[in-house]
């Protein structure tokens, strides 16, 4: 089987590479490499074809022979799409856009979209079960919750099986802790294996369902191969609700020391908690996560320290 993976190069994209390459798939990564590395594919057989999802051209000639895509090339910061909603429409609606009429040109069988909780918003009720009405509160938001109606209507108008994944916080090795893009858990490793004090936005009570990122390459591999659940929705995280604070004392228990912060501001467009209902993907996917957090904090350590 042929797969391409838009933002092949970045953090979760190289992961979902590396699985299919355990898999015995060949894999083809376009990127245009703005946040996305070429060290991310070091060391895996893959073409990388350098290139933007807006480029409708270079995306036809890029899907030719692929029977699968995983799409998750996207602009994916919540501050920055609050500041700059213009660029992050076009790239996370648009670009979106372009890959599904791309891949119905080329006769694509399924296409895996890497969707978001942040759709959920601030509806209160938890855990979040995709059955539960979108409330987006960014731009980022609703550029997601678009990219998957139109997943769920081009599997129902043209006949391509179309999936898309909820992902909660996804953190783990190649997650770069300079980019603004950057989750928080690469953030405060970081900081704390230079001796600094952790940043924390608000009280560090908010909490989120933190989840590695191998098993979030695997959840991918499900839903690329399961048959009969096109134009479905799931949640990809760990089930598991932790604060910040929680997650302070975690990394002081796998670094052997207490790790300190400074508390600052909320910022503008971020929710305050969020944990998954993983039933429906346990169920229909057979997803598992295997890697706790605090595992995959010890292995996020061990990566740093190597590199």
């Amino acid at each position: 089987m042929k797969a391409l993976i838009t933002g092949g190069a970045g953090f979760i994209g190289s992961h979902i590479a590396q699985r299919l390459l355990e898999a015995g798939c060949e894999v083809v990564a376009y990127d245009n490499l703005s946040s996305g590395k070429r060290d991310n594919l070091k060391g895996l057989d893959v073409e990388l074809v350098e290139a933007d999802i807006r480029d409708r051209s270079r995306l036809d000639v890029a899907m030719a022979g692929v029977d699968m895509v995983f799409h998750e090339a996207a602009i994916v910061s919540v501050p920055y799409s609050v500041e700059h909603p213009e660029q992050t429409h076009d790239v996370n609606i648009a670009g979106t856009l372009h890959v599904l009429q791309a891949a119905r040109k080329a006769g694509v069988r399924r296409v895996v979209f890497a969707c978001s909780a942040a759709v959920y918003g601030e509806e209160p009720s938890l855990p979040k079960r995709e059955v539960m009405a979108p409330e987006p509160v960014s731009p980022y938001g609703i550029e997601k919750i678009t990219g998957e109606y139109y997943m769920q209507v081009f599997s129902k108008l043209y006949g391509i099986e179309a999936v898309s994944l909820r992902y909660f916080n996804v953190f783990g090795p190649r997650q770069d802790p300079r980019s603004p893009y950057s989750g928080v858990i690469s953030i405060f490793v970081e900081r704390a294996l230079r001796g600094e004090r952790a940043t924390v936005f608000g009280d560090g009570l908010q909490s989120r369902d933190f989840v590695y990122v191998g098993n979030v390459a695997e959840a991918n591999w499900l839903a690329a191969t399961k048959a009969g659940i096109s134009g479905r929705v799931y949640n990809i995280g760990c089930g598991v609700r932790t604060t910040l604070n929680d997650l302070l004392a975690m990394l002081g228990r796998v670094l052997g020391h207490p790790v300190d912060a400074t508390y600052a501001a909320t910022r503008t467009g971020d929710i305050r908690d969020s944990v998954a209902d993983i039933g429906r993907a346990r169920e229909e996917l057979g997803y598992e996560p295997r890697v706790d957090v605090e595992e995959g904090l010890a292995r996020l350590l061990e990566f740093v320290r190597g590199r």
